[in-house]
């Protein structure tokens, strides 16, 4: 049997920087890992959507997969994701991360097939048993066409491998479904702007993406809510990271925002893969500033002014 794993604390969805050719540029993922790791945060995510998974192949996932859990070197967890339209392409990554060493699978649904929650639950099963290693499920009905409702939940929490959830939904009664009705499975925040509300509902871990140019701030929530149950030092850090947290999930423009974020901290994180294409001067600079405004609000807090 998998020993338990414990979520706890920040755990980040790693982007994937690019050249302008289009290549991984692995250099300045190294230097990523690197501020991460001093930065304090609690976990690596390998092959996230924040890593832009949909337009990476098998191979390259593998490849960068690898690359992080080898930089990791056991200094932090490093959590692969799964997540692919082909159950074959899902059961080769979970293979590829327990043979590579890594701590955990992130396991969503197949986006577009539409399956049912048996459909859904056996597929998961399936990449389940590829790895052998602690699940963390991934709920994001927003990009995967369909919820991990309780009929899959019911199923799927009879393997012991699975051990917590990511929940993306948005919905804030599925906080209070996994918390009262399934507290057997681990709750980690997925939806930025309900962080203050996951951590009062008895979550421990947040899985955000923001934490790529922002991990200091990230952690500072973290410790005064799950740490030190200060909730309202959390709402002054919430209310400070509101700006940032409405440009991340109703902007629209997600993944660009995030590498522009990383950017502004003086690490190369590149362009997107198509489709995607890049924030446009305007958007640069308003969200410059929001990250500005809120640096200066978060450190004054946790300073105690």
């Amino acid at each position: 049997m998998t020993p338990r794993m414990v979520l706890e604390g920040i755990y980040t969805p790693v982007i994937t920087p690019f050249g302008a050719d289009g290549s991984i540029d692995f250099d300045a993922l190294a230097d990523l890992v690197e501020r991460l790791v001093a930065a304090g945060v609690h976990g690596l995510i390998s092959g996230g959507s924040t890593g832009e998974n949909y337009a990476e192949t098998v191979e390259e996932r593998l490849e960068l997969a690898r690359f992080i859990t080898e930089r990791a070197d056991g200094r932090l967890p490093v959590i692969v994701g799964t997540g692919a339209m082909r159950t074959p392409d899902s059961v080769a990554l979970a293979q590829g991360a327990r043979e590579m060493g890594a701590d955990a699978i992130l396991l969503g649904t197949p986006p577009y097939s539409v399956p049912t929650e048996a459909e859904n639950a056996a597929n998961a099963l399936e990449i389940d048993r590829a790895a052998d290693l602690p699940v963390i499920l991934y709920n994001y009905p927003g990009r995967m066409g369909v919820s991990m409702g309780r009929e899959f939940l019911d199923i799927v929490s009879q393997s012991p491998n699975v051990i917590g959830i990511k929940e993306s939904s948005g919905d804030v009664n599925r906080i209070h479904t996994l918390a009262c009705d399934y507290p057997q499975i681990q709750m980690s925040c997925g939806m930025d702007d309900q962080a203050l509300e996951f951590f009062a509902w008895g979550a421990r871990s947040w899985i955000c993406a923001g934490s790529n140019f922002l991990p200091e701030e990230h952690v500072a929530l973290y410790e005064a809510c799950a740490v030190r149950g200060d909730f309202a030092t959390g709402r002054r850090i919430m209310t400070a990271m509101m700006p940032l947290m409405g440009v991340l999930e109703q902007g629209g423009k997600f993944i660009q925002c995030v590498k522009h974020g990383v950017e502004t901290t003086g690490l190369r994180a590149g362009p997107m893969r198509p489709p995607l294409q890049g924030l446009n001067d305007g958007e640069k600079v308003e969200l410059e500033a929001v990250i500005a405004t809120l640096k200066t609000a978060v450190q004054a807090i946790v300073e105690g002014k």
